[in-house]
């Protein structure tokens, strides 16, 4: 970085910490217009990045967030949009902005109807419709927590991801506070509810556009765009179906391959037996197996490194192989970290020996269990999270003897 440039991202730091202490964003427009106009959308999440690294709490970059956002808007709206061509992953992540602003669109004429305490059953409709369509955008984060993410911190860059990571979460509950408020029927408090979920969305779009994909796109090459593009069907898409118009395995094919130590590794012979405490199983044969419990499992070796996910038929929650090597922290909100390290640092110290959680999500009764693994010796070598749908069981009464199918 030239010092040009280390001036120029001091400056913006400076924004942000005065941002914190409280000065007016006008006065801060007129103060630092000049640095404005040369600010580049990848500069802005380089500063994010490095206030974090710096120990600035994530929790308070995602508060200034949108403030950033104002600041910065002139000098954001100049950036071009990458991603031209259909099939890019960047291409359907702004398709899917898109359609996101289309329904927000629709929401807002529907949600004005919903005014009163007793609105027509027509209209209630309506609004339920567009609504059960605008939560298709989950899949939209999942992909960008578990494909783009995981790409952009293999490269050190995690202060802009934690934040964004941390939107997706306050939108998530802005969406539980309108289903609960359908469920309730309390139709009154729809409209306020539903003009601070568009709000919010709309700004996360805006940031994405103006700085996540830009920067993404000059950080990343062509082989790891394509990794992403063919780890996408594991968690969907959100309202579009993508073009192959970009093709990645043939973008993948013409770039270098990486040494072995990097991202990918030469695959173990798979008719060779592999010699376990019982048995003798093939590597086939131990993947199959893995495939085939009626659980998903996530083992996280003594590093804190995610090695193995179990491709099960009906995963309960995403996984996609851009999470192989990738931190156990970040795979999952920042406001949860503690959690993770909590469970962790206990069973390296061996002071409890399981940690279990169990949640309702999508209609289904989910239960989930972490457990340490250790060596032999008793060394501490990862843990394991066993992840299982329990609605069936939790029904089951009396007894069964007989083979019933």
């Amino acid at each position: 970085m030239t010092s040009e440039n280390n001036d120029k991202q001091a400056k913006l730091k400076g924004i942000i910490k005065q941002l914190h202490a409280g000065v007016p964003v006008d006065k801060l427009k007129k103060s630092f217009a000049d640095i404005i106009k040369q600010t580049s959308p990848e500069e802005i999440a380089d500063m994010e990045n490095a206030l974090i690294q710096e120990g600035f709490p994530v929790e308070e970059v995602q508060r200034l967030c949108d403030v950033h956002a104002q600041v910065f808007e002139k000098s954001l709206k100049k950036a071009g949009k990458p991603g031209k061509i259909p099939g890019h992953p960047i291409y359907t992540f702004i398709e899917e902005n898109k359609q996101a602003r289309r329904i927000l669109k629709d929401l807002n004429k529907a949600v004005k109807k919903l005014k009163t305490d007793n609105p027509k059953e027509k209209d209630i409709r309506i609004f339920k419709e567009h609504f059960t369509s605008l939560k298709e955008i989950e899949k939209h984060y999942q992909r960008k927590e578990n494909q783009l993410f995981p790409m952009l911190e293999a490269k050190k860059f995690t202060g802009p991801t934690k934040v964004m990571w941390g939107k997706h979460d306050e939108i998530r509950e802005m969406i539980k506070e309108v289903d609960g408020l359908i469920k309730s029927q309390k139709w009154g408090g729809l409209p306020n509810k539903m003009h601070s979920l568009s709000n919010a969305m709309k700004k996360l779009i805006f940031l994405e556009e103006k700085i996540l994909y830009p920067t993404s796109a000059k950080k990343m090459n062509t082989r790891e765009w394509a990794e992403i593009k063919l780890g996408e069907p594991e968690i969907g898409y959100s309202w579009v179906k993508p073009s192959n118009l970009w093709d990645a395995q043939l973008a993948k094919a013409t770039q270098p391959i990486p040494a072995p130590n990097q991202t990918e590794s030469t695959p173990q012979k798979q008719s060779a037996k592999i010699q376990l405490s019982q048995g003798l199983l093939t590597a086939d044969q131990v993947d199959a197996l893995l495939k085939h419990l009626p659980v998903d499992i996530t083992f996280v070796d003594e590093n804190d490194k995610v090695c193995y996910y179990s491709e099960t038929k009906e995963r309960i929650f995403p996984r996609s192989p851009a999470i192989i090597g990738r931190d156990v922290q970040n795979c999952h909100p920042q406001k949860s970290v503690h959690i993770v390290n909590d469970i962790i640092k206990n069973f390296r110290e061996k002071k409890k020996d399981k940690a279990v959680f169990w949640i309702h999500m999508q209609g289904k009764f989910i239960y989930i269990r972490y457990f340490p693994v250790y060596d032999k010796e008793g060394t501490y070598k990862g843990v394991i999270e066993v992840t299982q749908e329990i609605s069936e069981m939790t029904q089951l009464k009396g007894e069964r003897r007989l083979l019933d199918w």
